[in-house]
């Protein structure tokens, strides 16, 4: 295990390993207390809806054996799969539950904590959640992050750990047929692209290769950081970030502009799958499995898998991240990176009688031992401690189903308000990938992440009357460049009029309203 600990020491991660402790010293109430819950999430159905004990997670049971809670779901709003129908019809009803979470809760609580739906958690996490407080203080800057306008934080997110999602990942056995080297700047890998294109390295006798192809097109975007544009300033497609302190929209930069022409360039050569706004999800499945792409950007874990999966199938088959190539100003950046904090956790409602026993409840997730339950499930069940690391169980392992999976259906990995310890994920990525990120990780790539910003009522009607068309009109536009329907750089001034008149000045305006409140500066 010396070397799985030694790669997480040198990824960062908030890893926690529990201490020996004494029977019950977890234990926040003398008889146990039912605190209801909505659990807005397709996965969360393990809190015993309606009482129904048959349903209770195994990590949720076990969670109630060591604090004494019991969380109930028997709420309104699972019929939706819209998580703000959900929470507006919790609010319309006026009896909310105990405690409210979910994915993407961020925005609805922070909208609705200052007008009363929820209680400010500040001074609780000071006087009675020592372990939320010691992980916030350890990481300036994240309370902000979480914060309301009103400057009180209302909920507990869900904390990813790691710092590697996706990488490049490009054929090292069509690279080696062609006597190539593996490029090391844009100029490179155009080169690498158009031999991929022409020199038939899957040896069909066909010009049938697919130099890049990506499942998601905004994967495709990625390409624009080869020159020195942004395609997002966080983990969400198409977002805001901040330059030179400011909130901007990469898709109003001149960058991206000039990056976007050489894209659709690309396209118009040949060097990008044709059919990539079309083939969706099944791009990287049918194009390494017919012996097809070259390269792609995609994540680290999954991608690296196909090596195993095509062994058998095509001879020497050889798919591997490597470094991304260096823009045209020398720049080697990896735009993807897991975000810190996720818009999803939970919070505790106006109607909860019981806000400190409910902070107590949540603070036990942050404990060494509620850190393990909430990752790697139940100790000698789902996992082992072997020299002071979790490990899990061979069953688990080699199940031949994504552990992920099996982790939300015994309610581990599920979007509670907890840190995520990355030694779960390490443990079933594959070998190539683990160098992968550790040859990423010796090298200074990843780009500051903005991480949102907290509207009042009034800045977030501006948004929502201005944004949606905004950015439905910028996707419009960059797909039709692409597909060579007009010119970037010839349509570029009525581009930038035409958003100006939709209001994004305005956007712009509240956005950076909000984040010199909520950030300074």
């Amino acid at each position: 295990m010396r070397k799985l600990s030694l790669t997480l020491a040198i990824l960062g991660t908030t890893a926690i390993t529990a201490p020996a402790q004494a029977d019950g010293h977890l234990r926040i109430v003398d008889e146990p207390l039912e605190l209801t819950i909505h659990m807005h999430w397709p996965r969360a159905q393990g809190y015993g809806v309606n009482g129904d004990s048959s349903q209770i997670y195994p990590v949720e049971e076990k969670a109630r054996e060591l604090t004494g809670i019991h969380l109930i779901d028997d709420t309104s709003g699972k019929n939706t799969k819209d998580n703000n129908e959900a929470m507006n019809l919790l609010l319309a009803k006026g009896d909310l539950p105990d405690i409210v979470g979910g994915n993407r809760i961020q925005q609805p609580v922070n909208q609705y904590g200052p007008e009363g739906a929820f209680i400010p958690l500040n001074d609780l996490i000071d006087e009675h959640a020592p372990n939320i407080k010691a992980w916030f203080d350890a990481r300036p800057g994240l309370l902000d992050a979480i914060s309301a306008y009103d400057g009180n934080v209302y909920y507990i997110p869900y904390l990813p750990d790691g710092k590697y999602g996706r990488a490049w990942f490009i054929r090292q056995d069509w690279l080696d047929k062609l006597g190539l080297e593996q490029p090391q700047n844009v100029d490179e890998l155009y080169e690498v692209f158009k031999a991929f294109r022409d020199q038939d390295p899957n040896g069909n006798g066909q010009k049938d290769e697919v130099p890049y192809f990506a499942r998601d097109w905004e994967e495709v975007l990625r390409l624009m950081t080869l020159w020195d544009a942004r395609t997002s300033g966080s983990d969400t497609y198409h977002d805001f970030y901040v330059k030179d302190g400011k909130i901007a929209h990469p898709y109003a930069e001149e960058a991206y502009r000039d990056a976007l022409a050489n894209v659709a360039q690309w396209y118009a050569e040949g060097l990008i799958d044709a059919e990539v706004f079309t083939r969706g999800s099944s791009a990287r499945d049918y194009l390494l499995g017919e012996n097809l792409g070259g390269a792609t950007h995609d994540w680290f874990a999954s991608t690296s898998g196909y090596n195993t999966a095509l062994a058998d199938k095509i001879e020497g088959f050889n798919f591997i991240p490597f470094l991304p190539p260096a823009s045209a100003n020398g720049v080697r950046m990896e735009e993807h990176r897991r975000i810190p904090i996720k818009p999803d956790g939970w919070a505790i409602s106006y109607a909860n009688e019981h806000p400190v026993e409910t902070i107590k409840y949540f603070d036990f997730w942050f404990t060494p031992e509620g850190s393990l339950l909430a990752n790697f499930g139940i100790e000698g069940v789902h996992y082992d401690m072997v020299d002071g690391e979790p490990i899990y169980k061979p069953e688990i392992l080699e199940s031949g189903r994504a552990v992920n999976s099996q982790m939300y259906e015994i309610g581990a990995q599920i979007y509670r308000g907890y840190p995520q310890d990355y030694r779960y994920e390490w443990q079933w990525t594959r070998e190539s990938a683990r160098e992968g990120i550790e040859l990423y990780d010796q090298h200074d790539l990843l780009v500051d992440q903005f991480l949102g910003v907290a509207f009042n009522r009034d800045e977030q009607a501006v948004y929502d009357r201005y944004w949606p068309s905004i950015q439905t009109y910028m996707l419009e536009r960059q797909q039709a460049w692409v597909l060579g329907t007009g010119d970037v750089k010839q349509d570029w001034d009525d581009y930038i009029t035409a958003i100006n008149k939709m209001g994004m000045q305005e956007v712009l305006d509240v956005m950076n309203t909000a984040y010199k409140r909520q950030y300074g500066g």
